[in-house]
């Protein structure tokens, strides 16, 4: 299955508190109505197969279908960036990690927001999603722990590089399945209406989650790093359509003319 490739993250240059801003960023006090989405890219269409000429085969294109995903070899674990909203005095942490396909290419990105105010003894949490571009924003999207209940989210805003996905309030349970648990499902529709589940491995989540936050100095680091990579890895698909385009009149010179 082929999606709009959105960027990874660079930990805190869109899910973090730099990019998004606090203010911007889920919070305690009443969160600003979404900007309106951006024009969606075509769906991703689900991968040919010589079975789906056949009615079983077409049946089953329209059944559930498994996405596997793998960490961003990048990122070696999750990471956890914290700090204060000095409008509300809120301490904001995040927990968070890139993913891309077997093929190395991103797919999706989660960051989970622990957010709590000791003046108003509040504490609030949201699990968010930068999720590949060409989903239909209704019904959203659901997500759980190795099969248990399902919690609904919802998309809250498109950018040309993916679409955020979040639920907000996440019970105090919901983040002790993720802890503890395997692996975590979010599920989406395309536009032909079939399920698409992305399956995350949890693996480290929870010694992050209750670790320490990530000193800012090597966030800084990581950051550089990546954006590097990305950079090279932009300029290589470059060259590589470069390549294919001039190699394409080349060879139409090159074939006999027909009798």
């Amino acid at each position: 299955m082929s999606f709009t490739r959105p960027a990874t993250l660079a930990r805190a240059a869109l899910l973090g508190l730099a990019g998004l801003g606090l203010a911007a960023a889920p919070s305690l006090a009443q969160p600003k109505k979404p900007a309106a989405p951006a024009p969606t890219a075509p769906a991703p269409a689900a991968p040919s197969t010589p079975a789906a000429n056949t009615p079983a085969g077409a049946a089953a294109q329209t059944g559930p279908q498994i996405v596997t995903v793998k960490s961003e070899p990048s990122q070696a674990d999750w990471t956890k960036v914290c700090g204060k909203d000095q409008g509300s005095g809120t301490d904001i942490c995040y927990t968070t990690r890139d993913f891309v396909s077997d093929q190395g290419e991103p797919v999706l990105a989660v960051a989970v927001y622990d957010m709590k105010n000791a003046a108003q003894k509040q504490e609030v949490r949201v699990v968010r999603y930068l999720l590949p571009l060409g989903l239909p924003l209704q019904p959203g999207i659901r997500f759980n722990v190795d099969g248990q209940a399902a919690t609904p989210g919802r998309f809250a805003v498109c950018f040309p590089n993916g679409c955020f996905a979040e639920a907000g309030g996440v019970d105090a349970g919901v983040i002790a399945a993720m802890k503890k648990g395997t692996t975590l499902n979010v599920s989406v529709q395309n536009q032909t209406q079939r399920e698409v589940t992305f399956a995350v491995p949890l693996t480290g989540f929870g010694k992050a989650f209750d670790g320490p936050a990530i000193d800012p100095k090597v966030l800084e680091e990581q950051q550089k790093k990546l954006q590097a990579e990305l950079e090279k890895r932009s300029e290589d698909m470059r060259k590589k359509l470069e390549q294919q385009g001039s190699a394409a009149p080349a060879a139409g010179a090159a074939a006999p003319a027909a009798k």
